[in-house]
C-alpha cells in the first residue's frame, strides 16, 4: 500500500487526511489493525470517562470540593505495594529535557546530554496531520540513526553517538483529544491511542532491542479510573505484539487539580507499568480555574507569573507528590525549566539562569529525581543541582519524605496565595495567548515569548484567568473592577500592537481566543474548537461537520 486515495477505508478504518510524503511506512495495514483492536476494546470507557469528568466538573461547581477518596482508603494504608523497579535507560533521571518531535528539535534534544528526551506530541506539537505523521517517522529514523537536518541558513544537524543519546520517552496526546483523520467504524480515534499504537506497534521490539523500552509521559489524566484504562492499553498491546507484560513504562503528569487527590491510587493502578509521577505546572493552576472558575474570591489566583511553585497550595501538591511517588518506589520528576536563552543578551541570561538554578535547587533538596528544561542550553544548570544532591546516586528514591502529611485540604489553600491582579498582568495574558494560538495555527506548537518557551498549556492558563477574572468581577491592584468591556478595550489594543507579517494567523488566532475567552460558556480545552475550525481536513465533504465528533466533550 504506497498511497491513499480521499477517504481511503480498509477493515473499517478510514483515512480522510490529505497523505504525506513516506505516510505508507506509518500506516500499514499491520499497523492500523493494531491500533483498531486498541480503539475498538476501549472507545466506549473512554468516552464513560469523559462524561465522568463533565460530572466531577458539575459537582465541584455546585461547591463540593475534592478530598481523598473513601473507597480506595485501603490501597493508600496498604504499606506493602511497590511500582515495578525503574526500567533499562529510567534509572538515572535527573535532566530531561522536553520538546515536539519536529526533525530539528528531535537532534537537538538527542544531542542536548540529558538523560531523557520527553518526545512530545502534546501540548508543544500542533496535532496536524502532517505532524502526527512526521513524528511517528522522525521517531523511527533516530532509533535508526538515518535523521539529520539541514536549516535554511545551512547549518547541519546529526545525531552524536548511540551511547551519548538520552532515553526517549513518549507523550501521547491526551483523553480529549480525537484524530479525526481517522475513523474507525465512522467514529475518530482518540489522539492518544493513535501517538501510543503507532509509535508501539513500529519501535517496541527495535527499542528492547537497544537494551530499553516503549517509555511513556501520560497526560491530562484526572482519575485513577483513567489511568487503570491505560494500563488495560499497555497489557492488550503487549499480549497483541507478544512482547513481556511490564515492558512498557509510563509516567504520570498531574497536572489536573483532581488527579492531586488520587496519585498513590494511579501509581496502584498502574503499578508494574509506573515509571513514576512529574510535577506540572500550568497545566495545574489551569485545571484548578477550570474546575473553580464560578466559586468566586478563594478561588482567584493573582498574575500568572506570581503563582509561583512557593505558594503554599503549590508547596503541598509538590511535596506531597514526593512522599507519595518514593513511599511506592516511583521516581518523583520536577516541572519545567521554560527560559529560552538569549545568547544576544549575557546580562537577562544571568538572571534567568539563577531563576532556574534556584528552582532545581528547590526541586533537588525536595526529593525530586529529576527535573525538565525545555532549551538544551540549561541541561547543564539543572544536572549541576541535582549532580550536587545526588552525586554517584542515580535517584533518592530512599528519601521517603515522611516529614509530609497527606493533607486534602492543604491542595486547595488557594487563599494563602499572594499576589494582586495588574492591568499588566491582563494584557500579557491577552499578548501571549493570542500569539501562541497564531503559531500553533501555523503548525508550531512550542513558541518561544518573551524568552519563555511555552506551549498550550500557556494559552489555556492565559485565556482561562481572563475568564474567571471577568466571571468574578475581580479587582486589580488598581482598584480596578475586570469586566468583560475593559478586557475587550485591552484586546482591541494589545491586537493592534502585534507584529503582521505576509501569511501570518492572527485574525484567526483573535476569533478562537475571543471565543473561548469572552463567551458565557467555557470550552474545556482551546484546542478542540481551534482543532474543529482549523486543523480538521474537509475533502469530499468529510469535514468537521461531517465526519462523526467524539461523543463527549472532555
Amino acid at each position: 500500500m504506497n498511497s491513499f486515495t480521499d477517504n481511503f477505508t480498509i477493515n473499517g478504518i478510514t483515512l480522510t487526511a490529505q497523505p504525506i510524503c513516506r505516510q505508507s511506512e506509518v500506516l500499514t495495514p499491520d499497523a492500523l489493525a493494531f491500533v483498531a483492536k486498541l480503539h475498538r476494546a476501549t472507545a466506549g470507557r473512554r468516552q464513560e470517562l469523559l462524561q465522568a469528568r463533565q460530572e466531577r466538573r458539575h459537582q465541584i461547581s455546585k461547591g463540593q470540593d475534592p478530598r481523598f477518596l473513601r473507597e480506595t482508603e485501603a490501597v493508600r494504608n496498604d504499606p506493602n505495594w511497590r511500582v515495578a523497579p525503574p526500567a533499562p535507560g529510567l534509572e538515572d533521571r535527573r535532566v530531561e529535557i522536553t520538546g515536539p518531535v519536529d526533525k530539528k528539535m528531535t537532534i537537538n534534544a538527542l544531542n542536548s546530554g540529558a538523560k531523557v528526551w520527553l518526545a512530545d506530541m502534546e501540548d508543544s506539537s500542533t496535532p496536524s496531520w502532517r505532524n502526527v505523521i512526521q513524528g511517528q517517522l522522525n521517531l523511527t529514523d533516530a532509533l535508526e540513526r538515518r535523521i539529520d537536518f539541514t536549516s535554511p541558513e545551512g547549518k547541519e544537524y546529526k545525531l552524536r553517538a548511540a551511547e551519548d543519546l538520552p532515553t526517549i520517552v513518549v507523550r501521547p496526546r491526551g483523553w480529549h483529544l480525537p484524530e479525526k483523520h481517522m475513523l474507525i467504524d465512522g467514529t475518530p480515534v482518540a489522539g492518544g491511542i493513535v501517538d501510543f499504537g503507532l509509535y508501539f506497534f513500529h519501535n517496541a521490539r527495535r527499542l528492547i532491542a537497544q537494551g530499553k523500552g516503549p517509555y511513556f509521559y501520560l497526560p491530562k489524566i484526572e482519575t485513577h479510573l483513567e489511568a487503570r484504562l491505560w494500563n488495560d492499553i499497555f497489557i492488550l498491546a503487549q499480549d497483541l505484539l507478544g512482547i513481556p507484560q511490564g515492558t512498557i513504562r509510563a509516567t504520570v503528569l498531574i497536572e489536573t487539580i483532581t488527579a492531586a487527590f488520587e496519585m498513590e491510587e494511579i501509581l496502584y493502578e498502574l503499578r508494574d507499568h509506573a515509571a513514576g509521577l512529574n510535577a506540572g505546572r500550568w497545566d495545574y493552576i489551569f485545571s484548578l480555574i477550570k474546575n473553580f472558575r464560578t466559586r468566586g474570591p478563594r478561588f482567584v489566583l493573582p498574575d500568572r507569573g506570581q503563582v509561583t511553585m512557593t505558594q503554599p497550595f503549590m508547596r503541598a501538591y509538590t511535596e506531597q507528590l514526593v512522599r507519595a511517588c518514593h513511599k511506592r518506589g516511583a521516581m518523583a520528576i520536577g516541572g519545567m525549566a521554560a527560559a529560552v536563552p538569549n545568547r544576544k543578551d549575557q546580562d537577562a541570561n544571568a538572571i534567568a539562569f539563577e531563576k532556574v538554578r534556584a528552582d532545581k535547587t528547590r526541586e533537588a533538596g525536595d526529593g525530586f529525581d529529576g527535573s525538565w528544561v525545555a532549551h538544551p542550553d540549561l541541561v547543564p544548570v539543572c544536572r549541576e543541582v541535582f549532580d550536587g544532591v545526588l552525586g554517584d546516586r542515580p535517584n533518592q528514591l530512599e528519601r521517603l519524605r515522611e516529614d509530609v502529611t497527606p493533607d486534602d485540604r492543604a491542595l486547595l489553600d488557594i487563599s494563602a496565595t499572594t499576589g494582586t491582579i495588574t492591568e499588566q498582568g491582563i494584557r500579557n495574558n491577552i499578548e501571549v495567548g493570542i500569539r501562541y494560538i497564531e503559531s500553533w495555527l501555523r503548525g508550531n506548537g512550542a513558541v518561544a515569548i518573551h524568552n519563555l518557551m511555552e506551549d498550550a498549556a500557556t494559552a489555556e492558563i492565559s485565556r482561562s484567568q481572563l475568564w474567571q477574572w471577568i466571571f468574578s468581577r475581580a479587582i486589580t491592584d488598581q482598584g480596578d473592577v475586570i469586566t468583560r468591556e475593559s478586557v475587550e478595550d485591552m484586546l482591541d489594543e494589545e491586537f493592534a500592537k502585534l507584529e503582521r507579517f505576509e501569511g501570518d494567523r492572527f485574525a484567526d488566532a483573535r476569533d478562537i481566543f475571543e471565543e473561548v475567552t469572552l463567551s458565557s460558556e467555557f470550552p474545556a480545552f482551546l484546542t478542540l474548537p481551534a482543532y474543529d475550525r482549523f486543523l480538521h481536513e474537509a475533502r469530499d465533504g468529510a469535514g468537521p461537520g461531517r465526519a462523526k465528533a467524539a461523543l463527549i466533550p472532555a
